[in-house]
């Protein structure tokens, strides 16, 4: 029998009324959600709205690129210091120093039995790129050789360098991720592009120049103690003094504590002069190394360094071992704040440059969703006018159907946190001129059934039942069009490629579900003599 089953019926409903109860923030908006709230616990409404995106309410765009130099040079310093390393525990004897050259680290050994001592630990340090997911990939990070007159040399290979520009590009998405955050935006679009560029937009954000200014500090940050006259040149380091321009400050080459031990960081003011300051807190370990080297060198001054700059260079006057401090500078409000943020997220794993930037101004967002309106309006016009003038009442079931998908496609795009574009408001216009074509397909069917003498019942049972086929075969190659566009496409092809696969989901569900069942509900109270379409 053409009919649903009480248990069916409420399914459908529910699925129905789940779909659309999930729109209510993007309708109400935020004001709407938020005096709903001052009535009803929070829990009982959903409170994830549809974000528009930057083509839409206008943002920041910019593309950041990592400097691979940099990056390298950090690495053949890290390198050299290992061997350094290495070489000293083993109480090697050197000819000359630890040298760099380019992607490799040189040095020299006249020694043969220390040589031999040397190179296995030495090759410890070339171990092979290992993943998570693949495994081993067997390729080396470096390449240890013996050349003639004793020299080793230890050379970072190409392999070594894209795995370790990957992972600074994965590290500096969550870096970046929770900068961005803190700016109090709303869902930014944080993503990779290519080997080594990370595309940031940022919808609705007003200063575009307090971004970059975020997004462009490492904001590495290191504690290190004040070099003594006469100190050994290479344990030392020369670094460029905030507080005297031009001047420069000798510091120990030895980090005592870094940035990436503090648990907490927050903008305050010093109870002594009234400047603003940063108040930090270090993690358990932290804290004691740090109370251990203030209580050693009480009396001499240490270095606050960040980004290879001493911000302040404070005199220890006593141990500090309850493991947080104060970071004074002669820093604004905006700087306190800034700075606090910088430090809460963690600092960047390598050298970031901006390649690529724009902002998209409100009015032109604006333009862009009256524009979107028009369209979609002149288009649900044009299909209203034909769905009505070609199957009458039956047309109107289908554009019931229709406009609860629509509200299924917003539900479910609310409760993933999607983002809308408008290409992606494209792909909901596209969608709905696709869930009307699946009411032809059906409504056809249904009329040649007709036509061939077989009753009303047994037309629209066959007509939907024979049409299934035809449908799910057509949006299925749709659908996987649409999942590609998703996979290789980033920005607004993605968007375009969201709503169109969840819009060909609900098409389905509602052409074969909702309309059926609206369409049983007529014949069975208006038991119709014959199918008029």
């Amino acid at each position: 029998m053409f009919r649903y089953n009480a248990m069916k019926t409420v399914a459908i409903l529910l699925s129905c009324f789940l779909g659309m109860y999930l729109t209510l923030p993007t309708v109400l908006g935020v004001d709407g959600i938020k005096r709903v709230n001052q009535y009803l616990p929070t829990w009982i409404v959903p409170q994830k709205a549809i974000t528009l995106g930057l083509d839409l309410q206008g943002g920041s765009h910019v593309v950041m690129e990592v400097d691979v130099a940099d990056l390298t040079r950090q690495q053949m310093r890290q390198l050299q210091d290992d061997v350094r390393r290495v070489l000293r525990e083993d109480r090697i004897a050197l000819s000359g120093g630890v040298g760099v050259q380019g992607r490799a680290v040189q040095v020299r050994i006249p020694e043969a039995a220390d040589r031999t001592k040397a190179l296995p630990k030495l090759r410890e340090l070339a171990q092979p790129i290992s993943n998570a997911i693949i495994g081993q990939t067997g390729a080396n990070t470096h390449i240890v050789q013996e050349l003639p007159d004793g020299i080793i040399r230890i050379e970072m290979t190409d392999a070594g360098l894209r795995d370790k520009v990957g992972r600074a590009v994965a590290q500096s998405i969550e870096v970046i991720r929770k900068r961005v955050d803190s700016t109090g935006t709303t869902e930014p679009q944080i993503q990779r592009q290519g080997l080594d560029r990370i595309l940031i937009q940022v919808p609705g954000l007003q200063d575009p120049q307090r971004l970059k200014t975020i997004l462009g500090s490492t904001a590495k940050l290191e504690f290190r103690l004040v070099a003594e006259p006469g100190a050994n040149p290479s344990d030392t380091e020369e670094m460029k003094d905030k507080e005297r321009p031009g001047a420069t400050m000798s510091v120990e080459r030895r980090v005592m504590v870094q940035g990436e031990d503090l648990i907490s960081a927050e903008p305050g003011f010093d109870s002594r002069n009234g400047e603003p300051v940063v108040n930090f807190r270090f993690n358990v370990k932290a804290a004691q190394i740090f109370g251990r080297v203030t209580t050693d060198n009480v009396g001499k001054p240490f270095a606050i360094v960040l980004d290879n700059e001493v911000i302040s260079a404070p005199r220890i006057i006593s141990p500090i071992t309850g493991g947080s401090g104060q970071i004074s500078g002669r820093f604004t409000v905006q700087q306190v704040n800034d700075l606090s943020t910088l430090l809460r997220a963690g600092a960047l794993p390598a050298k970031m440059t901006i390649v690529e930037e724009r902002t998209v101004g409100a009015g032109l967002g604006q333009d862009s969703i009256e524009a979107a309106k028009l369209a979609s309006w002149v288009a649900l016009a044009l299909i209203v006018a034909f769905t009505l003038a070609t199957y009458g009442f039956l047309g109107i079931i289908a554009l019931i159907a229709v406009g609860v998908n629509v509200g299924l496609i917003f539900g479910f795009m609310s409760l993933i946190g999607s983002t809308l574009t408008l290409p992606g408001i494209a792909g909901i216009v596209l969608t709905v001129g696709m869930a009307i074509d699946s009411n032809v397909l059906i409504y056809e069917r249904i009329r040649e059934e007709a036509r061939i003498g077989r009753s009303v019942v047994s037309s629209l049972d066959a007509g939907f039942t024979r049409a299934l086929a035809t449908i799910v075969d057509s949006n299925s190659t749709t659908f996987l069009a649409g999942m590609v566009l998703f996979f290789i496409g980033s920005g607004p092809v993605k968007g375009f490629a969201v709503t169109l696969c969840v819009g060909i989901v609900t098409t389905v569900f509602t052409a074969f579900t909702l309309t059926r069942l609206m369409v049983a509900t007529w014949y069975r109270y208006a038991k119709p003599k014959s199918v008029s379409i």
